[in-house]
């Protein structure tokens, strides 16, 4: 097993999103999307990519903006229908939501490390 230095964002991220409960405990979207938050500005203030460009790479693939940060982005799309209140999200939309935010933050990196390769070649 790859130890955690040596892991990739993509492949760290893919690891919290098998076992999400490892990383927040109880797993809720909101608990992730603290933690990737939290990751996020520790990534900044060592100077890593961290989650650079994902706000607006999620806007793009939702097609408009609104005045949500991030984690609004991702239940948008995850809830094209809506919700009633964010932080008492019905468990199976709780569960769309946590599925939505692995799949759109693996295809977020999947796409900037091939931006990366593709810049090196």
């Amino acid at each position: 097993m790859t130890s955690l230095n040596e892991m990739s964002e993509h492949e760290y991220f893919a690891s919290v999103g098998k076992r999400p409960g490892m990383f927040v405990g109880r797993s809720s979207f909101h608990a992730l999307t603290a933690f990737l938050t939290g990751y996020d500005q520790s990534s900044t203030r060592h100077a890593a990519p961290g989650l650079s460009g994902w706000h607006e790479w999620l806007v793009a693939r939702r097609g408009q903006d609104c005045n949500h940060a991030w984690p609004g982005q991702v239940l948008h799309i995850a809830l094209p229908g809506g919700w009633d209140n964010p932080w008492k999200l019905p468990p199976e939309d709780e569960a769309r939501a946590i599925e939505a935010l692995f799949q759109l933050l693996d295809e977020f990196l999947a796409d900037r490390e091939h931006s990366k390769d593709a810049q090196v070649t």
